[in-house]
């Protein structure tokens, strides 16, 4: 079964502005470690960028975070609206890679990475929530996601990806 990797809006302006460094470092040693398992197993990375608002923004402020591994291979497709499903090309591109299980990370854990992932569970794909590996400004809601929602940890993706990494 393929993997993907949604990095959902882990940008300078949305995530600077709004989270401590000490969580960003956190949330991103967890993405960047799945990341890296499955790029090295052929399966799928996918940046998501909000460009919504941002017309007449220097390019800087919607370019993702420089604590996240963005790889040549890696796919970026871009957004209006908090469910990066919502009028893109996302869901044509994992249905033409033959993802099926979608790994949902990123900010902010109450909207866009929510709305994502009931998206993707829209579009029948099956999604799992990121275990450290999600972001929110609000303390309580990375807990409500995980609490409702499926959560992978990394030691799991390892051993399903096939990889040993450590």
């Amino acid at each position: 079964m393929k993997t993907g990797l949604l990095i959902v809006d882990m940008q300078e302006s949305i995530v600077r502005q709004k989270m401590d460094q000490k969580a960003i470092d956190h949330a991103c040693e967890y993405i960047n470690h799945v990341a890296n398992v499955l790029r090295s197993n052929d399966h799928v990375v996918v940046h998501i960028q909000d460009v919504e608002g941002m017309e007449g923004a220097e390019p800087e402020q919607y370019q993702v975070i420089s604590e996240i591994d963005v790889d040549g291979e890696d796919i970026t497709i871009t957004k209006e609206s908090s469910n990066a499903f919502w009028q893109t090309n996302l869901e044509q591109t994992l249905k033409d890679l033959g993802v099926e299980l979608l790994i949902v990370s990123g900010f902010a854990a109450e909207e866009c990475v929510l709305f994502t992932y009931n998206g993707a569970m829209e579009r029948g794909f099956r999604p799992v929530m990121l275990q450290n590996g999600v972001l929110s400004t609000y303390s309580d809601a990375v807990t409500s996601a995980y609490r409702d929602r499926n959560v992978i940890s990394y030691p799991v993706v390892d051993y399903l990806i096939g990889s040993r990494m450590s």
